[in-house]
């Protein structure tokens, strides 16, 4: 009996730390009155009556609905993720698949411990959107990947693999390109991850305008990207099947423009909105890190969705006959021609994990330099700049005037020495009497 109390009291205060800090001594309260209820199945019912009252609990009951859906992503991501029997030396994705999952669920939690939780609904929302997208490309890579590595026996399509891949065993599946390009991977994903989760931490000082401006920023630069990149990201040999001439020309130059100019307008919109009233040196500081918080957001959006998008259509590329016939429809191209630029596609799809950082920094820079064109002369209070000499102070108050007396009012008519009869003697303005 004894290790069934031991389970039920570490039940119980599982639960009770998942309840408000608010209602957490009712918590206490209700299971630790479960003592005073006969022992067996009377004590059991009024154990998980707390537990249902405990659990409608709103934070609690979002919490749980919360890992209840992560649970059912990641499970889905891993199973569609998740290399079959024929992969010979798949060990670095499968390793890669379970570390990508740890990270998700523990990052969180140690986020959780040091910087709170999220925020506000901007926090949460911008947090699942990551969530989904880091999931979504698990299974697009491992598609591609099989793809790399499915090695053709014979014919044409042999002969474009070994120009393009390199010379390998003929027939051979190995689906894995190593563990120096899966750990290169993680440790960006990593990376990127403790920066999101920090950015949306209830004690970082990121105001939920602040999430917002940088996320539709970036909306507008991932679809730009991912309109010049849908395959990959080659230089050299570009697959734009939807874009020609200067249609390619025009919106690739957009997609510079808003690489560069998004997190710029969202740095000098954040900054613009941030206010503190009681401290101008402090609004100063405010202002700056708001403008390079929206621009790493921005930025940062911007590289997961040209990821997600860009890997999702390339892994559709190589295993769907339907998405190719759609994506070439109307143009005159072989099928070994095809083969090859699918070959080129995954070979660059994996470039895309490096936007993840560089599109952020791009961003950091950019929100600091468009936080500075909206605040150009920021001013304190006394007329001053930060960190400068104080300006010119407020005029002084006049010295009291004596007893019974007041100042000379400039509008108001002088009184003359002798009255109203004195002469011709030069009006000299004295204090009047009352």
């Amino acid at each position: 009996m004894r290790w069934r109390s031991r389970i039920a009291a570490a039940v119980g205060r599982g639960a009770v730390r998942l309840v408000p800090a608010g209602r957490r001594d009712w918590a206490e309260a209700v299971w630790a009155e479960a003592h005073e209820v006969p022992a067996g199945w009377p004590r059991l019912a009024w154990r998980a009556g707390g537990l249902g009252l405990i659990a409608k609990e709103g934070q609690m009951a979002r919490t749980i609905g919360s890992w209840l859906l992560f649970a059912g992503a990641a499970g889905a991501a891993a199973w569609g993720a998740w290399p079959g029997s024929p992969v010979s030396h798949a060990a670095p994705v499968q390793g890669g698949i379970i570390i990508t999952l740890a990270l998700l669920v523990c990052l969180p939690l140690l986020t959780r411990l040091v910087l709170g939780s999220p925020a506000n609904r901007a926090a949460r929302w911008l947090r699942a959107g990551f969530y989904v997208a880091i999931l979504a490309v698990m299974p697009a890579e491992t598609a591609i990947r099989l793809f790399l590595g499915a090695d053709p026996r014979s014919g044409i399509d042999r002969h474009i693999f070994d120009v393009i891949q390199g010379p390998a065993v003929p027939g051979t599946v190995s689906g894995s390109a190593g563990w120096a390009g899966e750990i290169g991977i993680l440790v960006v994903t990593g990376c990127f991850l403790v920066v999101l989760l920090a950015l949306t931490a209830r004690r970082t000082p990121v105001a939920p305008a602040t999430l917002a401006i940088g996320a539709g920023a970036g909306l507008m630069l991932g679809v730009a990207m991912y309109a010049i990149s849908p395959l990959g990201l080659n230089i050299k040999f570009p697959d734009r099947p939807w874009l020609h001439g200067s249609a390619a020309d025009a919106v690739g130059t957009l997609a510079w423009i808003l690489l560069f100019g998004a997190p710029l307008v969202a740095g000098a919109l954040a900054g613009r909105r941030c206010r503190v009233d009681d401290d101008p040196a402090k609004a100063v500081v405010a202002q700056i890190w708001q403008g390079m918080a929206a621009g790493v957001v921005s930025g940062g959006v911007g590289a997961a969705l040209v990821t997600v998008l860009g890997a999702g259509t390339t892994a559709l590329v190589v295993s769907s006959a339907w998405v190719r016939d759609l994506l070439y429809h109307g143009q005159h191209v072989t099928a070994s021609a095809v083969y090859g630029r699918e070959l080129y596609a995954s070979q660059d799809v994996p470039t895309y994990v490096l936007l993840l950082f560089v599109f952020p920094f791009i961003g950091l820079i950019m929100g600091l330099i468009g936080t500075g064109i909206a605040n150009p002369n920021p001013r304190l209070a006394d007329g001053g700049r930060p960190g400068g000499p104080p300006g010119p102070g407020a005029p002084e108050p006049l010295p009291a005037p004596p007893d019974g007396g007041r100042h000379v009012d400039a509008e108001e008519p002088t009184v003359l020495a002798g009255g109203a009869d004195a002469g011709p003697t030069a009006p000299t303005p004295v204090l009047a009497h009352h």
